[in-house]
This record gives structure tokens, sequence and C-alpha cells, in this order.
């Protein structure tokens, strides 16, 4: 994309698709994550750029609202939250692969999870300084372990990156965007949404523990999958990490970060649920498309 093309976006009439609207809004986005080679840096604060994104989101954030189920009556914070997620009972492309999805499924599943995976927590560290010193310490120990504990090589992101490579994908960041469908742009741009927006800090946080407390199982289904398809030990090794990582992070995310969240900001509670429902409901359109895809 060159620069004179983004300037001319500002200008551009408002996407009409929805399709449309949020690929617009994931390259807004990345001009705040890493930038394109041949778009200019001044551009990631261009006024006319950020009251096009401004007009995107509110859109996209009364549909991600409009969603949300009843959610439950504060009482017991942590409890009631791996209820609610538990009670949840959606598509699993997960157990999909471990039983039957062939070589190009799942190859299709690792390009469509790369525009995520490359750059995985990086969406979470927007919020760290909004928050308190309690609850930002409880976010800095969960994403010390997403960045490898200070080993470059360790990083989550970097460990898919090397699967992909050694699965004979592309690694490059970004490098499948223009295949990737709907739910998998939604789901992106929901992540930076929330991580963006300090007013949304509490949705950030609710998406982040429902991710947690709903990646355990699927990683272990996913390696298996993987170890019957004969891919390489790097990709199996990424989804074998988060085994035994997310079920501890689903711990620290609800019951020390959500839960101390709401205990200083009670008035954030709608907005921890409203991540978390986005966080399982947008894995499950996702789901629900490509199964029915694979199985057509």
């Amino acid at each position: 994309m060159r620069a004179g093309r983004t300037s001319q976006l500002a200008q551009a009439p408002q996407p009409d698709s929805p399709e449309d609207a949020q690929l617009t809004l994931w390259v807004l986005y990345e001009l705040h994550y890493r930038g394109f080679e041949d778009v200019a840096d001044e551009l990631e604060w261009d006024p006319q750029l950020i009251s096009v994104r401004r007009d995107l989101e509110a859109d996209f954030e009364q549909t991600l609202r409009s969603r949300v189920p009843e959610i439950p009556d504060p009482a017991d914070f942590a409890e009631d939250f791996f209820t609610f997620v538990a009670s949840h009972d959606g598509p699993s492309i997960a157990a999909y692969v471990q039983r039957k999805a062939t070589d190009d499924q799942v190859r299709q599943l690792l390009r469509h999870r790369s525009i995520y995976h490359l750059k995985e927590a990086d969406h979470t560290t927007w919020v760290i300084p909004r928050l308190s010193d309690r609850v930002k310490a409880a976010v800095v120990e969960l994403q010390f372990d997403e960045y490898g504990d200070g080993d470059p090589n360790r990083l989550h992101a970097h460990l898919f990156s090397r699967g992909l490579q050694d699965s004979g994908l592309d690694s490059r960041y970004g490098a499948y965007i223009n295949e990737v469908p709907l739910e998998v742009l939604e789901e992106n741009n929901a992540m930076s949404l929330f991580g963006l927006n300090r007013r949304l800090r509490g949705a950030s946080l609710g998406f982040l523990a429902a991710f947690e407390a709903t990646s355990s199982g699927p990683s272990r289904r996913m390696a298996r999958g993987l170890e019957r398809l004969g891919f390489p030990e790097s990709m199996i090794g990424y989804y074998t990490e988060h085994v035994e990582a997310d079920a501890v992070h689903e711990q620290l995310a609800v019951r020390t970060i959500c839960g101390a969240l709401l205990e200083e900001e009670p008035d954030l509670y709608d907005d921890v649920y409203l991540g978390a429902w986005t966080s399982m409901d947008l894995e499950d359109r996702y789901a629900e498309r490509m199964l029915k895809q694979w199985d057509a």
C-alpha cells in the first residue's frame, strides 16, 4: 500500500460492505502497530484517518454490544465468570482438527490464525498504562510469559512464526490478510478496539480472561490434530506450550486481573462481560463459517 493511497482513504466514501469496513479498520489499526513499509509513519495520527477510524469504530462497537446476551448479576465475580464461560457451548474447530481435518484445511486455518498469532498479546499491552498499580502488575506478569520471559526466541509470536516456516507457510507479518474472512478481521479488530481505547480497558481485560479460560483444552486438541497429520514439531510445540501456560493464565486473568479491576472500578462490570462474550462469540462465528465450508 502506498502512502498516497492511504491519505485518499480519509476522503473516500464509507465502505459499503462489512468486509470492506473491517478491512479498512484493520489497516487503520495497523498504523498503530507495525505500520506499512511504504506508508509514512506520520500518518499514524493523521486527523482525517483518525476521523474515519472513529466512525468505523463506533459502528463496530455498537454491533458488538448488540450481540451480548444477558449477563450475571454482580455477586462472586470469579465463580460467576467461570460458570458463564463454561456454560457457553459453541462449535469447536480444534475438535475438528483433532479428529478429521485434512492437511489443506489445517494449513488454511494456520494462515488465518497468523493474522493474530504473529502479534500475539500486543493488543493487551496497550492497556497496561491505563491500569492501577495492582492490576498493572498482574497483567505484566501474564505478558512476561507471553513475551517469552525475556527470551526473544520464546515469544509466543516467534514460536508461531517458526512453526509457520517449518510448515512451508509464509511467516511474514500480515502476509495472509487478503485471504482471511470477515470473522478473522472482526476478531482482530475487536482486540485493537478494546486495547486502543482507554474507556474500554474493562472489555480488553474481559476479552483476555475469556480467551485464556477457553484456550488450554483447544490447544491440546490442536496439538493432537497436528501430530496426526505429521506437522513439524515446532508447530505442534506452539500449541503444547499453551496447554499448561493458559491453564495458569486463566486463573491469573480472571481472579487477579479482572477481579482486582472490578474491586477498584465496579462500573466496568458490563464492559468486562462485553469483552468476554466478544472473545467467545467471534470465535464461534469463525468456527461456524469454516466448519460449514469444510463440510461442504
